[in-house]
């Protein structure tokens, strides 16, 4: 049985793309190969009432995770640090990463930013953004004449 294959010449080139846009979505630290700012990667749900955004944020205490509304922008930012600095010369190797991270995001005019909530739990930052009621699904009953 024969098997007809479709030729992609520009398969390999949308790979490359995608290792550079990713390169250059985080910058480096001048000291070495180290990323400079953790990445932040994010869930995003939403649904009739709200948009809620998940992010895994292991290993930090409440206090080092700030979420900020401003000029219709969200941003979560923080920094994990090394906690163990007088045995740092004692480790073998040091795999989990260290440093700042911030990710923003555009808000909608249907976001009610005065009822913003955020919650950390278990390592996993959970942000609700409740929409306006103007901005919620209604069902308009159609009258027959």
């Amino acid at each position: 049985m024969t098997r007809v294959v479709t030729y992609d010449p520009f398969r390999n080139f949308r790979s490359i793309q995608g290792e550079i846009n990713r390169l250059f979505d985080r910058s480096w630290d001048e000291s070495g190969d180290q990323l400079a700012q953790l990445p932040l990667r994010v869930d995003i749900r939403e649904d009739d009432s709200k948009l809620v955004i998940k992010a895994d944020i292991p290993g930090m205490e409440q206090k080092d995770i700030n979420v900020n509304v401003d000029n219709g922008q969200l941003t979560i930012s923080g920094e994990r640090k090394f906690d163990d600095k007088e045995n740092q010369d004692q480790y073998h190797r040091v795999e989990r990463r260290f440093g700042s991270f911030s990710r923003s995001f555009q808000l909608g005019n249907a976001t009610d930013v005065k009822n913003i909530n955020a919650a950390y739990n278990n390592g996993v930052l959970e942000v609700t953004l409740p929409k306006l009621d103007e901005a919620k699904p209604r069902t308009i009953q159609v009258q027959i004449h």
